[in-house]
């Protein structure tokens, strides 16, 4: 890709929270961050990536079936260590270049989600390395302006991926692909952790200084134990060895109302809040 066009991709993706339009339009996108191997200059590149449980993540050296590696991947096997934006937090993470079974699992999974990496893999005429990225135990750099704003941002960014998933779900054959359990699956994972931390943290600090919210916190965390068993069940859908498409779909919607509710309840009591300081 030209750089003028992962420029403007840049742009885009930091100016609107990881939304972007034209060719990544809908598509699960990230920034990384390389370190130049002679100028040791930072290299940002705007890649699609594949959801691989809990946090983290897989991307592909496609270069878009160009025959030679492209310079991000160069950089992380000689540094890699690396920054990821997903749009809402920044992060620093370790690459790790996959190799034999675990590679060709990961890659099998890609061209079952979506043939043309096999596509890509065939013009380049190369064997496409694929790249897991682990985030660092290093708390990530939460996006700027008041905590209102960045609580809805996070929620903008869980809409998004249950929109994937329920549009993922819908194109599924009769039975589910690996990628598509595995998407599911660390929508679970990151629903779990944002509930757990709002749990430990903001809930209680909340409670503390604002009494009078003591109903909203109340009916905030009966819900979240309601979405903690209803991720259960999915996840007990995903672990039979065929899963339907029709049961999982009915999953998901089930899910997706009661996330979609609890999130606009929490932003409406809370964000003003939040914001006020």
């Amino acid at each position: 890709m030209p750089n003028d066009f992962n420029h403007a991709v840049i742009e885009e993706f930091r100016a609107n929270a990881g939304r972007v339009g034209g060719w990544f339009e809908g598509a699960r996108l990230l920034l990384l961050t390389t370190t130049g191997t002679r100028t040791r200059a930072p290299h940002t590149t705007p890649l699609g990536y594949l959801p691989d449980g809990g946090q983290r993540m897989l991307v592909i050296a496609s270069a878009g079936g160009s025959p030679k590696h492209p310079q991000w991947y160069h950089n992380l096997l000689a540094d890699p260590l690396v920054t990821v934006e997903d749009g809402v937090f920044t992060y620093q993470a370790r690459a790790e270049v996959l190799t034999g079974d675990d590679r060709d699992r990961a890659f099998a999974r890609a061209v079952q989600a979506d043939p043309g990496w096999a596509e890509y893999e065939r013009q380049a005429g190369r064997r496409l390395p694929v790249v897991a990225l682990s985030p660092l135990p290093a708390p990530p750099t939460p996006p700027p302006g008041p905590p209102g704003a960045a609580l809805t941002a996070v929620h903008d960014a869980f809409r998004r991926e249950l929109a994937l998933i329920r549009q993922e779900v819908a194109a599924a054959g009769p039975t589910v692909g690996a990628q598509l359990r595995v998407n599911c699956l660390s929508l679970c994972e990151g629903l779990r952790g944002h509930h757990e931390r709002e749990d430990a943290g903001m809930f209680p600090w909340l409670a503390a200084h604002r009494p009078d919210l003591a109903e909203v916190l109340a009916r905030l965390d009966a819900e979240h134990q309601a979405m903690a068993a209803l991720l259960d069940e999915l996840r007990t859908v995903l672990a039979t060895p065929t899963v339907d498409r029709e049961v999982l779909r009915d999953e998901v919607e089930r899910l997706t109302d009661q996330v979609q509710a609890h999130l606009a309840y929490e932003e409406e009591h809370l964000v003003p809040i939040l914001n006020a300081g």
